[in-house]
């Protein structure tokens, strides 16, 4: 590990980007998906922290292919340049409200559907828009599609606190959801549920539990509190993560496995996490000593994703890849974007 510390640590900011765009290159096993997927790809929430990049994968996946498919991503775009950057890709994009039932149902008919539009960030406070996002729209978006594949993002803050060495919950738990959010996300499980069944829908449930990027994510977090020397609450002392791009790739090979009634799979990283280890091997590449408050508890938010191997293989890349990229991003200066995960929340307040 030592000479990826000091690669990482010593490098310019071109090859930081390089090894990055490095890590978002398509699978040959999604691009061999893309090659079997019947139909076009409508992507709905393509503005958050996943959808960009999704998008991106997806194009790039699709070209590999040799598959004749156009990509829609829908967002309201407000980031400036979001929208004509996925159209200099070969994306089209739509400016649409999905809250505004007009733009909803100005939609083109598509065949494949990924369902990312939510809201979780900032909902303390605006309890009713949560539900809104989260279990009002997703009614009116599966009636709207009742005759496509639907990939419906979800998260692992559905399932209760576990203890650690449990390795985490299985989809076989029952969910007990910890705070209005995490209840809002399971409104928007039932109500997908509800219309698969009705409607005789295909639907994929996925429940995502850490996603990171070098904009953001835990060990964004992580990193930022080691070198601006900010304590690190160690009471969530234990976490699951994922790569985004592995998550994205996950996320498209899954309209391939959509049924009815809704498949439900959790997707994340295969290994439970000690926060208190993160931030140290975190340190030893910034030549920081990380600090700490709080003390770990027996419980933490874990999910368990050994059924999502079955379908998809281990995720690609692997903690000691993102503790290298990710710590030398934030010693660069990298940018990132402010929407911390809270991690660290046991009691639902998001």
């Amino acid at each position: 590990m030592a000479n990826f510390v000091l690669r990482f640590n010593f490098c310019a900011m071109a090859d930081l980007l390089q090894e990055y765009l490095r890590l978002l290159e398509p699978s040959p096993q999604l691009i061999a998906d893309m090659q079997k997927l019947d139909g076009d790809i409508l992507i709905l929430g393509a503005g958050g922290k996943m959808g960009p990049a999704l998008s991106k994968l997806a194009m790039d996946a699709l070209r590999r292919s040799g598959a004749k498919r156009r990509i829609i991503a829908v967002s309201r775009f407000s980031e400036e340049g979001l929208q004509r950057e996925l159209n200099e890709i070969g994306a089209e994009t739509i400016a649409a409200d999905l809250l505004e039932d007009r733009d909803l149902q100005s939609l083109p008919e598509i065949k494949n559907v990924l369902y990312l539009a939510g809201m979780k960030f900032g909902t303390s406070g605006k309890e009713s828009l949560t539900w809104a996002m989260n279990a009002y729209l997703p009614g009116r978006v599966a009636e709207k599609f009742k005759h496509s594949n639907i990939v419906a993002f979800s998260t692992g803050n559905v399932y209760p606190l576990t203890p650690v060495e449990a390795e985490g919950a299985t989809e076989l738990m029952q969910p007990s959801p910890i705070g209005e959010y995490a209840q809002s996300c399971l409104g928007r499980e039932r109500i997908f549920q509800y219309f698969s069944s009705k409607n005789n829908t295909p639907v994929f449930i996925y429940r995502l539990n850490y996603a990171n990027d070098i904009k953001y994510g835990v060990l964004v977090d992580l990193a930022k509190s080691v070198w601006t020397g900010k304590p690190i609450d160690l009471s969530m002392g234990h976490v699951n993560i994922i790569w985004q791009n592995d998550a994205n790739e996950i996320a498209l090979r899954a309209l391939l496995h959509c049924s009815v009634p809704a498949r439900v799979l959790n997707i994340t990283g295969l290994k439970t996490l000690s926060v208190r280890s993160l931030a140290e091997e975190i340190g030893k590449q910034m030549n920081k000593k990380p600090l700490f408050t709080g003390k770990e508890q027996p419980t933490a938010l874990l999910s368990n994703a050994l059924e999502s191997v079955k379908y998809f293989g281990a995720p690609g890349t692997t903690v000691e890849q993102m503790i290298w990229l990710i710590s030398a991003w934030v010693i660069q200066d990298g940018a990132t974007i402010n929407k911390p995960t809270h991690f660290q929340e046991r009691q639902g307040q998001f």
